[in-house]
């Protein structure tokens, strides 16, 4: 595909450890823009008619999970990959800061509050994998939570995420078995890559409104996050459920891959437009000969 590798070079399934620091950012070789672009409107017209199939056959749920530090490109990706699908079945939910309600909840009612129905797609812009993420950086915050048994931060340890690791595997592993399949997409950015990224948000008048200064407040986090993706994809990652770790410096080429993925996952699923009986099919013969002559 367009000179990428497969779907498997990305998939990890967590059965051995990785290190972020050692895991590429940007591929070797970049095809030109023009190529990148129409490999994407091709994949998008194959998603497109994957997609009908799988509203028409209404049996399978897709979740497509993206994560990322700021500046990976989730939206953008959004925008590129997912032009042209039929808006009454895909669609994108955002993940911000529970709020009050969500938080006097389990902390994964807001996800299941998201999901899709049979045949739909849904896009977390953000998932339930940040309860691991920021939470793992900012432990603080689960203090207010009224969470049974977490009453001080020496409560918030590894036997505390071990136990939220173990429900995100199940929880994913329950939607299966419910006809819901989960796609993991990992955006890994570089940090010289972001902050050239802010630069552009600062230098561009266009691109002010995307800075904010909490963004700066997290970057000083970055080794801690980049601890925290680490424990959360090891623990998280299984056969069924892998994670795609995508190289993410290269905008373009991160949005290509994705949508290699896509293209490749949905085909395996095999969706099928309803088949129509004999009888069926005589009726709409029927109409269409009315139809024809001006009866109808």
């Amino acid at each position: 595909m367009i000179g990428m590798s497969t779907e498997a070079s990305y998939r990890y399934t967590g059965e051995t450890d990785i290190d972020l620091s050692q895991l590429a950012t940007q591929v070797g070789r970049v095809p030109e823009q023009a190529i990148i672009e129409n490999a994407l409107q091709a994949n998008g017209v194959k998603l497109a008619d994957l997609q009908g199939r799988l509203y028409s056959e209404k049996q399978t749920g897709v979740i497509i999970i993206l994560q990322g530090m700021d500046t990976a490109g989730k939206d953008g990706l959004i925008r590129h990959v997912f032009t042209g699908l039929n808006p009454s079945g895909t669609s994108v939910v955002s993940f911000k800061q529970p709020t009050q309600v969500q938080l006097d909840h389990d902390f994964l009612w807001r996800i299941n509050e998201a999901l899709p129905e049979r045949g739909g797609i849904r896009v977390f812009n953000r998932s339930q994998y940040e309860d691991v993420l920021i939470s793992r950086v900012h432990p603080e915050m689960l203090l207010h939570q009224n969470l049974p048994g977490v009453n001080d931060l020496t409560d918030v340890d590894e036997a505390f995420f071990q136990k939220r690791y173990h429900d995100l595997r199940h929880f994913e592993k329950y939607l299966r078995h419910q006809g819901f399949v989960t796609i993991k997409f990992f955006l890994h950015l570089s940090k010289e890559e972001q902050t050239r990224r802010f630069e552009r948000r600062i230098q561009i008048p266009s691109k002010n409104w995307k800075f904010s200064p909490s963004d700066m407040q997290e970057r000083a986090f970055w080794n801690d996050y980049q601890t925290a993706y680490q424990q959360m994809l090891e623990n998280t990652a299984t056969k069924k459920n892998p994670w795609y770790l995508i190289p993410a410096d290269d905008k373009g080429i991160a949005r290509l891959i994705v949508s290699n993925i896509l293209v490749k996952r949905l085909k395996d699923l095999n969706p099928q437009y309803p088949a129509v009986s004999d009888d069926e099919r005589q009726h709409l013969n029927a109409i269409l000969k009315d139809l024809k002559s001006g009866k109808l």
